[in-house]
């Protein structure tokens, strides 16, 4: 009979001990007040289901921030994100939606700035000479301007959210070398390439850690998706419309992006 009680009151506790433990994530969510910033790969550019008051930035409801807003239920949702943004647009356009009350930055900015999309342009069409200067132009470019302009635009995030935790996410590979692609560019360029991707990431990883932010490193979450990959591509190649091209499609967004980004929550 004492067992049998005991085993009663064991089985009581962990009931109430469950309850509590949902009941404050619960709470925990409810209270969270969520702000999603950044340029195409936060706003989902390439993911499809782009949202009707987005217009050119082309916010997806398949990108990471409205994934992560849709399983967590935020008490505050500013998804601002756009297409295209550099660190000047986030200044000038974005930060406003923040305040004391936001608990919650995301944010990737920084490719627009290094010239991501004329150095794609370059490459794809030009020879490998031009294009292995394309980028190391950008990649000049990241280490020793960008630097400034990510300092400016963590500082002023922190400013206007002095009690939110920033997460700041960086960019994939976007090639696999050695892969399965026929045709487009060789692999001299596809190293490159992402060669660029990693001198970026370093940065960016650097100066959030200097201004007290996660990073968020998708280059290994993306291993085994890129273009050109064997399995699952979780990256458009040149597709239209073309400014989708090498963006994460749908499954990008939720297998690299949104895991990540849940990870530093």
């Amino acid at each position: 009979m004492r067992s049998t009680r005991a085993v009663f009151v064991a089985l009581m506790a962990i009931c109430v001990s469950l309850t509590t433990f949902f009941a404050a994530s619960s709470a925990s969510a409810a209270t969270v007040r969520y702000a999603a910033l950044g340029d195409s790969y936060s706003s989902g550019v390439g993911a499809g289901s782009y949202t009707s008051e987005s217009g050119g930035c082309k916010r997806s409801t398949n990108a990471y921030p409205y994934l992560w807003k849709n399983a967590h239920a935020p008490s505050a949702f500013a998804f601002v994100a756009c297409s295209g943004a550099r660190t000047g647009d986030v200044i000038n356009n974005q930060l406003s939606v923040l305040d004391a009350g936001t608990t919650l930055v995301s944010i990737s900015i920084g490719g627009n700035d290094a010239g991501f999309a004329s150095t794609m342009q370059t490459c794809v069409l030009d020879s490998d000479s031009a294009c292995l200067n394309a980028v190391a132009s950008a990649k000049s470019y990241a280490t020793s301007t960008l630097p400034g302009l990510l300092d400016n635009v963590y500082s002023q995030i922190r400013a206007k959210a002095p009690n939110a935790r920033v997460v700041v996410l960086g960019y994939p590979h976007l090639y696999k070398i050695g892969g399965s692609c026929i045709f487009g560019i060789g692999d001299a360029k596809r190293s490159a390439i992402n060669s660029a991707a990693d001198v970026l990431d370093d940065v960016i990883a650097k100066r959030a850690a200097n201004a007290g932010f996660s990073f968020g490193d998708v280059r290994g979450a993306f291993t085994g998706h890129e273009i050109c990959a064997s399995g699952t591509v979780w990256l458009n190649s040149t597709t239209w419309p073309i400014d989708e091209s090498y963006h994460p499609r749908a499954a990008g967004q939720s297998g690299g992006y949104l895991q990540v980004f849940s990870a530093q929550v």
